[in-house]
């Protein structure tokens, strides 16, 4: 079987979906299932953070190029014309901005969240037009759906209402390379940002539903407590220059030295920071996954996680939970963890073997048990 796997997302540009597309590739990669993987790529796009051409070394992969963008109009036809000529049995587009036409192969789709239903006032009115069409087309023209949490999965069955047997739950799991670092690691990360030795640390984007301006509004409730003294909170991750709506905030509220941005942190300094941090603080009101939770407890961090969405399903009982819309339950959460180095300590060894429940190799067991279903219903 020849798997084409549409890579072009793999990239700084679509952080979380960069690290699905990499990780997934390099587990199917590693898989001695006797497949040809076909990375596709477009070979104008600039270098970034994933290395897809290691990937490609390995024994059972290809690289394709194809000369045009994943929201160009171009692909539409060129990616059909390329899987044609590749002589694909499935191609898997891992966002749902995709050829839903003329494609001589089926199809399989993952689909993260539903996000653009649930906070519909993030995108503008041609935003919201363009994002349920094509998310439409994208359910309803592929031979299988893929997402990462029951609760995606709950959504896509309650909006689009796909056959059962269509929607596949594959979950995340935290790269190779966190767990816990080194303290000589952790102390170059700290010089390197100007970090002080307790931090609390956010890690993602910051868009609205990552509901940061509630945890930059606790953190201030908690700033008022001794428990707090030369503790700041750290908030990294891709952020969007366009949007300075939580600089701006932070500025109002008088917290710019008690809070710390720091925009476009390396993939490679994640490991680092995560297990320098005091307590890693994630409170976003809705996740398809919520993989930055993981990473940390792979790190030995101990971890303050919203009780909302898919978040339950991947810290279990090693993370202490809180109501993501109670600005008093968040702090009062930053609180004990801050008070409490037993706390600390347990939740740090609950979440270390959490997180190693979750294994990308078992995700692409899971993906590829996908592709050989569609492609055998194929033939």
């Amino acid at each position: 079987m020849r798997i084409g796997f549409d890579a072009r997302y793999t990239s700084d540009h679509f952080p979380g979906i960069g690290r699905y597309s990499e990780g997934l590739a390099r587990a199917l990669a590693e898989l001695e299932h006797g497949h040809t993987l076909v990375l596709i790529v477009d070979p104008r796009a600039a270098p970034g953070r994933y290395d897809l051409a290691a990937i490609a070394r390995l024994p059972g992969v290809e690289l394709a190029g194809l000369r045009a963008g994943p929201f160009s109009a171009a692909q539409h036809l060129a990616l059909p014309a390329l899987a044609r000529r590749l002589r694909l049995d499935v191609l898997h587009s891992p966002y749902f901005i995709k050829p839903y036409l003329g494609l001589p192969c089926p199809s399989v789709v993952t689909i993260y969240d539903l996000i653009g239903w649930r906070f519909p006032r993030m995108l503008t009115w041609r935003g919201r037009i363009f994002y349920r069409a094509t998310m439409a087309m994208a359910v309803r023209s592929a031979a299988a759906i893929i997402t990462i949490s029951q609760s995606a999965r709950a959504d896509i069955a309650h909006v689009y209402r796909p056959p059962p047997e269509r929607l596949t739950v594959t979950p995340l799991a935290a790269g190779r390379r966190f767990h816990p670092q080194p303290p000589e690691a952790v102390m170059a990360a700290r010089a390197r940002y100007g970090l002080p030795e307790r931090y609390v640390l956010y890690v993602g984007s910051d868009r609205p539903h990552k509901n940061l301006e509630r945890l930059v509004r606790a953190w201030e409730r908690v700033l008022e407590q001794d428990a707090a003294a030369g503790t700041r909170l750290v908030i990294a991750g891709h952020m969007d220059h366009r949007r300075q709506d939580l600089r701006r905030f932070i500025g109002e509220r008088g917290l710019a030295d008690a809070v710390q941005l720091l925009p476009n942190v390396a993939d490679a300094d994640l490991p680092a920071l995560y297990s320098g941090a005091t307590i890693f603080a994630f409170v976003s009101s809705y996740e398809g996954f919520g993989l930055p939770p993981l990473e940390a407890m792979a790190c030995g961090t101990p971890v303050l996680c919203a009780y909302a969405s898919s978040l339950p399903e991947v810290v279990g009982e090693a993370a202490l939970s809180v109501d993501p819309h109670s600005v008093a339950e968040i702090a009062e959460g930053l609180l004990r963890l801050l008070r409490s180095p037993a706390l600390r300590h347990s939740l740090s060894a609950r979440g270390l073997r959490r997180a190693r429940e979750f294994s990308w190799r078992r995700t692409a067991l899971g993906t590829l048990r996908v592709y050989e279903t569609v492609a055998g219903g194929a033939r």
